[in-house]
């Protein structure tokens, strides 16, 4: 299947994918309102709540406007490689869990976003000072062969 076939393919099947993709599906984290789904050997994650939807693209926009420095971006909204998405997301989950909870070890994201909501200043008022931090000092995994 080429490219724009599995782009119509997805967008037919899913029509709320999850923002925090890559990072289920790097086994980063879990979500309860997550979906996962299959198209041509592809797997593809829905989310099955569009407030929580919603609550989850605003944070994501935050993590990655607040972490322009830390990735080395001229601009928040220049396009990301995986490999930044991947620290962004992870990182940026982790950072928040460790600052909410105090523990590293990301949970269920849909509680956790609920949590950095409903904490004083909302999603905005985050400290993403330090937030950040786990974003820059995120590692990816090593491919197995490589050293």
């Amino acid at each position: 299947m080429d490219e724009t076939a599995f782009r119509q393919a997805r967008q037919a099947a899913v029509p709320h994918p999850c923002v925090f993709e890559k990072a289920l599906l790097a086994a980063c984290c879990t979500c309860r309102l997550a979906q996962r789904r299959n198209i041509a050997e592809r797997e593809v994650v829905a989310c099955t709540d569009a407030a929580a939807l919603e609550a989850c693209a605003r944070l994501l926009a935050l993590l990655r406007r607040n972490a322009t420095f830390s990735l080395h971006l001229s601009h928040p909204h220049e396009r990301l490689t995986h490999a930044q998405e991947i620290k962004v997301q992870c990182g940026g989950l982790a950072g928040l869990q460790r600052v909410l909870a105090g523990a590293e070890a990301i949970g269920d994201v849909s509680l956790l976003v609920q949590s950095a909501r409903q904490a004083q200043g909302g999603l905005e008022g985050l400290p993403y000072s330090e937030i950040v931090q786990s974003v820059a000092a995120y590692r990816l995994r090593r491919r197995s062969g490589q050293s």
